[in-house]
């Protein structure tokens, strides 16, 4: 047989998580012999590339056939972007998908921690996986199971020093991207002051967690993890329009129905960089359905031990309810979520949940998980330099793997 080199790609990189990933990630590839471009759409994405770009400075209307001229005049076969529902991706993304482009998706792991998703064409509510038990089942008989790695390395001062400086890059260079407007609602520089207000708070926030869940020995309780209001789990994905508006449903429901000895514990999300107060707002609603002393609010602790020992977890649809399901606790999901399915989390109403929840078949959520990290996960971090390494190495390997056209190196033939 006569053979012939597998044929080079030329891979964009759009918006990526703060800090140097894509970057690295880029590096690789270009070492592998794939070509490498990059679009930046602000000054945090012009410092987190130190490399050749092409800054785009147009209005978002005339950004749809920029990006489509772009991929068609460098021969785009692959696009890299970090959440797909960020307006930019979303037409960047539309576009590519016309052209038969492929699309890799990064997002938060969808399995807690250590893990990071990578899925072509879309994530979780966009996700192309089934949320059909009996699927999974099948896929996961001839899967082994998943590995048991190292714990990945996370510091929240790496996290909170890339992000602060992605957004203080943002705003000082605003005038050279006159029309570029952020995916997350709110100010720019109060986003960056928050980063700030949560570095000081942090110390006294565990501590105060760490009273609170002591004294929670010999008590039953239900926990409710918050997420980011400008998330899009919450702002496109679920049925409610920010967390407050989550937070006073699943009081509301707890005051009716849950049993009287029972306490919700309202665990903060760890990347909450907003100046709201959440003491504040439990306790307005605390007195609106008369649960006095029968809601804990803390802003630390480690949320896997935390869900392992409740009654139930509650969520709209955060990945941390894997926690709860691999430990075997009943887990309400309100929200859009690819775990939400029969034989995994409760599928009645939120208020019987309080009484009758319903436990998640292991066999079932260990399949899903087996589907998951075949298809779909990554093994690494963010929040580290060891983490970012450990992510690019195997995205390499995941991305050279998988795909109707693995991006493998050059030197590589194939039989032709």
């Amino acid at each position: 047989m006569k053979h012939k080199p597998i044929p080079q790609r030329n891979i964009l990189f759009l918006q990526g998580p703060p800090g140097p990933f894509f970057w690295l990630l880029a590096q690789r590839l270009e070492q592998m012999g794939h070509g490498i471009h990059r679009i930046n759409l602000n000054g945090g994405d012009q410092g987190d590339w130190p490399g050749e770009a092409v800054n785009y400075q147009g209005t978002r209307r005339r950004w749809v056939f920029f990006v489509d001229q772009y991929m068609r005049d460098n021969a785009i076969t692959d696009i890299m972007l970090m959440g797909d529902c960020r307006p930019w991706h979303m037409a960047a993304h539309q576009m590519a998908t016309l052209r038969e482009i492929n699309v890799h998706v990064f997002e938060e792991g969808y399995i807690r921690p250590d893990w990071v998703t990578l899925e072509p064409s879309g994530v979780n509510g966009r996700s192309s996986l089934p949320r059909d038990p009996q699927w999974y089942r099948d896929q996961a008989r001839d899967l082994p199971p998943v590995p048991e790695r190292p714990t990945i390395t996370a510091s929240f001062g790496r996290r909170a020093h890339d992000a602060y400086w992605y957004y203080h890059r943002t705003f000082m260079t605003q005038p050279a991207f006159p029309f570029y407007r952020s995916h997350r609602p709110g100010s720019i520089v109060m986003e960056g002051f928050g980063w700030l207000s949560m570095l000081a708070r942090r110390k006294p926030m565990a501590e105060k967690a760490e009273a609170t869940i002591a004294a929670l020995q010999d008590v039953p309780y239900f926990l409710f993890p918050l997420q980011l209001t400008n998330d899009y789990q919450i702002r496109a994905h679920s049925p409610f329009e920010s967390m407050v508006e989550a937070v006073e449903y699943v009081m509301g429901s707890f005051a009716r129905r849950a049993p009287a000895n029972a306490v919700l514990l309202v665990k903060e999300h760890p990347l909450n960089f907003s100046f709201r107060s959440w003491a504040g707002t439990l306790t307005r609603f605390e007195r609106q359905f008369k649960l006095a002393g029968r809601v804990l609010h803390i802003g630390g602790g480690d949320l896997e031990s935390l869900a392992r020992g409740s009654r139930g977890m509650v969520t709209v649809n955060s990945t941390s309810a894997t926690l709860a399901l691999r430990s075997g606790v009943p887990t309400m999901a309100l929200g859009t979520a690819i775990y939400d399915m029969p034989d995994i989390t409760h599928q009645g109403k939120l208020d019987d949940f309080w009484s009758k929840p319903q436990a998640p078949d292991p066999d079932t959520f260990e399949a899903f998980r087996r589907v998951l990290h075949e298809r779909c996960m990554v093994y690494g971090g963010f929040a580290s330099k060891s983490a970012v390494e450990t992510l690019v190495d195997s995205t390499v390997e995941r991305l050279m793997s998988q795909g109707p056209e693995p991006l493998v190196p050059m030197d590589i033939v194939a039989f032709g």
